[in-house]
């Protein structure tokens, strides 16, 4: 998410907006499972999800490789991959983000000579190009757009998690390690040089994406949550809200527990998963209070259930979690293994749900 168009900050801010805010995802394992010419048709037919896809008159003889998304080296398969904290990466997939098998903190000894890396440089995993970055800024308001940042996936709990490996860290947790603090504060720091930098560029959102939830329950204890990573999370909204930037913030898994505690940090925009959430309990406590970027299903309906099952699924979260004011936006990210006839059920679906209080 580079940019955001001004009917997405309307459904932010619940300013009626003309249609919901739909996204399609296509993660880019996808384009060596599936048949490029299919995926590339689906793209074409469905003008909703991928108004910007302009593929060349040739495309369905000899699609172009810059139509498809490079491989990032963190998700090249048999090739780990060290960023620039020294976690190492290893994925068995091209184009799955691989899981950190290397902890350079493991051992607190190696803290004393432990270097951050420079905000000016990477995001943490990847190098980071602040004149390209501000050039496309500039080059989205031209365009009536507007310039999002954001956080790498990951950037507090699980960074953490990166550098001291899970078990560590609830142990210097539940053990309120003295130097976990300050591993927090150096986590903490080099967050806000980024943030800082995309306010700098005059972006209007910033995203913080994480994982903090399970497929029952959080990590990490609310009580480990609201000690440890919460007041991250503040000190890294504060200068966006100063700013008067919206905050967009993400977690799969179910976060229950953790959902008074985010909403109370100042976040705008919340992406979180349907059916792990509950829909009925996502509308219970978050409708009206927050924008709902819903994370629809990706585990059972849409990979298992028929197409007529999806388009049921989409219809009634549009229909318990949204209104005419706003408040909803929609996103779906397509992993190897769906059917393709499903593939198509989903992109259907959300571009008629997307219409429903227009």
């Amino acid at each position: 998410m580079d940019t955001i168009s001004e009917n997405t900050l309307r459904a932010i801010r619940f300013e009626r907006p003309e249609y919901i805010p739909v996204v399609f995802w296509i993660n880019p394992a996808c384009w060596h499972h599936y048949h490029k010419d299919v995926l590339l048709e689906l793209m074409a037919e469905h003008r909703i999800l991928f108004a910007e896809f302009n593929p060349p008159s040739a495309w369905r003889i000899n699609p172009e490789r810059e139509l498809l998304p490079q491989i990032a080296p963190w998700e090249r398969a048999g090739v780990p991959y060290t960023d620039a904290w020294g976690c190492i990466w290893e994925t068995t997939d091209d184009g799955i983000t691989g899981t950190v098998t290397g902890h350079p903190l493991a051992d607190w000894d190696a803290f004393e000579r432990f270097t951050p890396p420079n905000p000016a440089k990477t995001n943490g995993i990847g190098e980071i190009d602040w004149p390209t970055i501000n050039d496309r800024i500039h080059r989205a308001k031209s365009e009536g757009k507007h310039g999002v940042g954001s956080l790498e996936h990951g950037h507090a709990f699980q960074r953490l998690c990166y550098l001291r490996g899970y078990e560590n860290l609830i142990f210097d947790m539940t053990d309120r390690n003295a130097r976990l603090w300050q591993l927090i504060e150096m986590v903490e720091t080099f967050s806000i040089g980024i943030v800082q930098r995309y306010l700098d560029l005059g972006v209007e959102m910033i995203c913080y994406p994480e994982d903090l939830g399970m497929q029952v329950g959080p990590m990490l204890s609310p009580e480990h949550f609201r000690t440890y990573i919460k007041p991250i999370y503040e000190h890294l909204i504060a200068p966006a809200h100063e700013a008067g930037r919206l905050v967009h913030m993400h977690s799969d898994g179910d976060i229950r527990d953790l959902a008074g505690d985010l909403t109370s940090c100042g976040v705008d925009a919340l992406n979180l998963q349907d059916l792990v959430n509950g829909i009925d309990w996502i509308a219970a406590n978050l409708k009206g209070r927050i924008c709902i970027d819903i994370d629809i299903d990706r585990q059972q309906i849409t990979r298992f259930g028929t197409p007529e099952q999806i388009d049921n699924l989409i219809h009634q979260e549009v229909k318990k979690l949204g209104s005419p004011e706003g408040g909803l936006m929609m996103i779906y990210g397509l992993y190897p293994g769906v059917p393709l006839e499903n593939v198509k059920a989903i992109m259907d679906a959300m571009e008629r749900y997307a219409a429903f209080y227009s």
